[in-house]
């Protein structure tokens, strides 16, 4: 087992996964014993062998003071996402947010534009002092800041652009993966989100939003080539759907996609693994482990260019 993943005492200890995270621009694993978090880096071609046992529990809540562990150690269901039992989604900061339940906590925050391929382009909000980490994590392609201000002055933006359907509010990700085989060239990508900012800007300067500072001239950020998605995803490849108790997951990472983990295995095609849904089980080293088993797979293959008809 390679120490960049090594996240045990010996092998009958297991960590619990609580997800990937961006930290200063680069990806890192995170787990837990109970007691203490660690995490570690995510490189491209990094080997990975992990025993995933059960059951799955819940990751617990960031608040205030920081993360705190779910205190019912609560069972989560098996499949789906959510690594978080009620209670603790309750207690989360970043759900509050996204839920309304915080209309202000007196910290700046700015208003983005993110895209994700044509006809997908989000706004979205993040507090300053996060830096690019959330634009990072949703696996932004192409983003610009374009404002700046309190939380209920960009909350408000935010819906007046989704209202002008300017931009949408969320961008689920099983939208984003087909983006992936075929993107169109830095320029086109480039064109397509600062024409959308002019957009945004004259809207937000028709309706009067006097508490925002707006940013006209942010540059552009383009992701294509940190996602390691240049040449495009793999033309076919198996996305993991579910995972259960006893599964094996072993191969080579390449460069994670947000919270995204293409796994070049030797015995099959490439896997796409959404980490949420390795949040919650618990991984052991398992050196020996060559294959991938206990996991539910939906295959995907670039669809076949259309041929000009003849007639």
């Amino acid at each position: 087992m390679p120490y960049a993943l090594r996240m045990h005492r010996d092998q009958g200890t297991g960590w619990t996964a609580t997800g990937l995270r961006w930290q200063d621009g680069a990806p890192r694993l995170t787990a837990t014993d109970g007691r203490e978090r660690h995490d570690r880096p995510l490189a491209d071609g990094t080997p990975v062998a992990w025993r995933i046992t059960g059951p799955r529990r819940c990751t617990g809540a960031h608040t205030e003071r920081g993360h705190r562990p779910c205190p019912h150690r609560a069972t989560v269901p098996a499949e789906g996402t959510t690594s978080q039992c009620p209670p603790c989604q309750n207690a989360d900061r970043g759900l509050q947010l996204a839920r309304d339940r915080i209309l202000d906590d007196g910290r700046e925050y700015r208003l983005y534009l993110a895209w994700f391929a044509p006809g997908l382009l989000k706004v979205g909000l993040t507090a300053t002092e996060r830096g690019t980490a959330r634009l990072l994590e949703q696996a932004a392609l192409t983003w610009t800041f374009i404002a700046h201000g309190p939380l209920p002055a960009v909350r408000r933006a935010e819906l007046a652009l989704a209202h002008g359907r300017v931009a949408r509010e969320r961008v689920p990700a099983a939208a984003k993966y087909p983006a992936w085989w075929s993107l169109p060239a830095p320029g086109a990508r480039h064109d397509a989100l600062t024409a959308a900012r002019t957009r945004a800007h004259r809207l937000l300067a028709e309706q009067g939003h006097d508490q925002l500072t707006p940013l006209p001239d942010h540059p552009v950020t383009d992701q294509v080539e940190l996602y390691g998605l240049t040449d495009g995803a793999p033309d076919r490849y198996q996305q993991v759907k579910a995972l259960t108790d006893g599964a094996h997951l072993a191969g080579r990472l390449r460069r994670p996609i947000g919270g995204h983990l293409f796994v070049d295995r030797p015995d099959g095609p490439p896997l796409l693994l959404d980490t949420r849904l390795l949040t919650g089980w618990t991984l052991h080293a398992d050196p020996g482990a060559t294959g991938c088993d206990g996991l539910t797979l939906l295959p995907r293959a670039r669809p076949a260019a259309e041929q000009d008809a003849l007639f």
